[in-house]
């Protein structure tokens, strides 16, 4: 799809570029269809997915080596020559990432609208990134754009001059984007394992080909063109699932203008289970769980004996009694699953305890759906205490986004690809557009999944349950787990756990459509997370080769030479990022979340008050890049468990400032940032000039 000729907005380069587009959508619903009618011949589904995973990442690959470029215009900025439109759909492909399409209607739905006291969210990410694309349209992107640079870094070096914010920005766009393309590459992962059925690290390797052959030869013009084409699979297989289930739930295809017929539904089946003795048998027997795990912390080492013991035992009695091999070999895995010591121990029955304490509640732990807050305002001082802290986390969580939204550096440098400033400002347009086309949706879904999961799931019997749930049970229980709890034999909505990375991918099946639709809605994700991992992965070693290894010191080395070290770079982020990705450090939206609280206090501040303050000097953009960064780092590293065992507790925050939780860290760092850089640049302003006075003589 990479044009060569003509630039900007010349008509004819317009309509060869629509006819392209036109002819690639055409050939994908043309696709989409093949499959159906094969699937309907008896295609088998262990066909199907990796079919469209290696179709997936050979069409972007094919992108990326049509789009293979040495030139330094062509690698960083994609020739400055990229229509708003596409420019825009670029932008949303980029920030539709694995967080935005697999994990924002999870997010809602385990959520609500408001979030809980301990995990802020619901609402908020739709708000936070949306109103955010407006600060980047009216305060950055326009601006950044008529400087004519390459990489945010080299706005600081260009307005600020020196050698320290260059570099001070460069380290902070490899951390906040390390920790993003961390958590695309979980979902590359995730969704690549579970198309082929392979293990989630194979995944992970599988779907960073893609990403590679795409960056690593045509840097930011075969990442555009390959964007381009990802949105459209982004877009489809977001709203095909959608628009079934308001289809078959309510008649109408349109979801975001009747899903709030099923909210009043969702309230009343809340009532009933709330009502439900058999859910209050589930709550019973995990509050069982969770004190047994309390009682065994009380003497780590003496409960893992008496545990170890106990299986060795039955054991030995399965193998006495010459029962069927299975059993002992299930017994062996149990007794090889017990934890190694007595602090891995500790540490695992403190994660259960806490897990059964917080399912031990109505609802399965999950807030009223319809509810604007948690707790009450007029209810007793614990429910007003819940009410304000999750009002006041929501508030929070919308402004890091917003911020962080207008410092993230693999974003604002999309704007750097326009032909004009009035071509960046009609870009952003165009990505809000484009955005909100799936945002509008993403409430929607989460309220018919949810209402498909109460009124059609809970209630069926154990020994009838779709094939689909023990398949995804496989590729990660976290994910999705259904236990019978109080051994009636009959699901309850306590005894379902789906993660918030589940319930996009697994809507689908759900829903009852076609295995093709899931294939296509991995399809999506895998060009969300795709899309955003090469931006990403562009931004890291533009940082790390352009703004610190040729800035550093004079080298001598052509503009191509440049490039080709960049390539190398990339390939050595992309091996360290897919290495912690298969560590599971986290869900997919914390590590999004982290990221836009470390780049909103790392960048806007000191962004803002150069642009539109002359006074700002180059010791006032230091202090507040290295304070906002180091507020916000301070605060989400002071909660990391790991970190709290292994340094003094003087060394670290004393528990939550006002009850914000660390993810939305950017509401302390960014006021630092952006006081401490005022500050300074005041004490640091240059005198100025003395009149000069002549003597007569």
């Amino acid at each position: 799809m990479a044009e060569h000729g003509k630039a900007g907005t010349d008509r004819s380069y317009l309509w060869r570029l629509h006819r392209i587009l036109a002819l690639y959508v055409a050939g994908l619903l043309a696709f989409l269809l093949l499959m159906t009618w094969a699937e309907s011949q008896g295609l088998s589904r262990h066909w199907i997915g990796p079919i469209f995973l290696f179709l997936s990442v050979m069409v972007y690959a094919g992108i990326g080596v049509y789009g293979r470029t040495t030139d330094a215009e062509e690698y960083y900025v994609a020739g400055r020559r990229i229509p708003p439109m596409y420019n825009g759909m670029a932008s949303a492909a980029d920030w539709m990432s694995a967080a935005s399409f697999i994990s924002l209607s999870g997010a809602l739905y385990l959520q609500g609208f408001s979030g809980t006291p301990g995990h802020a969210g619901g609402l908020a990410y739709l708000l936070g990134w949306t109103g955010g694309f407006c600060l980047v349209a009216i305060l950055v992107a326009p601006h950044l754009r008529a400087m004519g640079l390459y990489t945010v870094p080299d706005f600081f070096h260009v307005r600020f001059g020196g050698r320290w914010p260059r570099v001070i920005a460069a380290l902070a766009a490899v951390v906040c984007s390390f920790i993003y393309v961390v958590a695309q590459i979980y979902g590359v992962g995730l969704i690549a394992s579970r198309l082929t059925g392979v293990q989630f690290e194979i995944g992970i390797m599988l779907g960073l080909g893609g990403v590679l052959l795409c960056s690593f030869l045509g840097g930011m013009r075969a990442i555009t063109w390959t964007q381009v084409a990802q949105y459209v699979v982004v877009l489809l297989a977001f709203l095909i699932p959608v628009s079934w289930l308001a289809y078959k739930q309510l008649g109408n295809p349109v979801a975001p203008f009747i899903y709030g017929k099923q909210v009043g539904k969702i309230a009343d089946l809340e009532a009933q289970l709330l009502a439900s003795p058999a859910e209050y048998q589930v709550v019973a027997a995990y509050l069982e769980r969770a004190r047994d795990y309390e009682a065994r912390l009380q003497n780590v080492e003496a409960a893992l004996e008496d545990e170890r013991m106990a299986i060795q035992d039955k054991i030995r009695r399965l193998r006495a009694q010459n029962v069927d091999v299975g059993l002992i070999v299930a017994a062996s895995r149990e007794l090889a699953a017990l934890p190694r010591d007595a602090e891995a121990a500790r540490e695992r029955w403190t994660r259960q305890m806490h897990e059964n304490y917080a399912r031990a509640q109505p609802l399965g732990g999950l807030p009223p759906h319809s509810h604007a807050f948690a707790g009450y305002p007029d209810g007793t001082p614990e429910e007003q205490q819940s009410y304000t802290e999750t009002r006041r986390n929501f508030l929070a969580l919308m402004f890091c986004l917003m911020v962080g939204t207008a410092g993230l550096p693999h974003l604002l440098t999309r704007y750097y690809t326009s032909p004009t400033v009035a071509g960046a400002r009609a870009s952003v347009a165009w990505s809000l557009f484009f955005i909100a086309l799936l945002y509008l949706s993403a409430p929607a879904l989460a309220v018919l999944v949810k209402f498909e999961v109460m009124n059609n799931l809970v209630g069926s019997s154990f020994d009838q349950l779709p094939n689909w749930i023990a398949q995804w049970s496989r590729v990660d229980a976290s994910l999705l787990s259904i236990e019978d709890v109080n051994g009636d034999g009959i699901v309850q909505f306590g005894e379902i756990r789906l993660g918030a990375d589940l319930i996009m991918l697994a809507t689908p099946e759900l829903g009852g459509l076609p295995y093709v639709v899931s294939g296509l809605v991995a399809a999506g994700g895998l060009a969300a997370a795709l899309s955003t991992a090469d931006g990403l992965l562009l931004t890291i070693s533009n940082a790390l080769v352009r703004d610190l290894y040729f800035q550093d010191r004079p080298r001598n080395a052509s503009p191509e030479q440049r490039v080709i070290l960049t390539k190398f770079t990339l390939l050595a982020v992309a091996l360290a990022a897919a290495f912690v990705a298969a560590l599971k450090p986290s869900d997919i939206l914390p590590l999004v979340t982290a990221s836009f609280s470390l780049a909103g206090s790392a960048f806007v501040p000191v962004m803002v008050l150069g642009i539109f303050w002359r006074g700002t000097t180059r010791q006032g953009a230091v202090a507040g890049m290295l304070c906002g960064l180091g507020v916000a780092m301070y605060y989400m590293l002071s909660h990391v468990p790991g970190l709290r065992a292994a340094l003094p507790p003087w060394l670290l925050a004393d528990g939550l400032w006002f009850g914000i939780q660390p993810i939305s860290a950017g509401v302390f760092g960014v006021p630092a940032g952006l006081v401490s850089a005022g500050l300074v640049s005041w004490l640091t302003r240059p005198a100025p000039p003395q009149p000069v006075i002549r003597s007569e003589i």
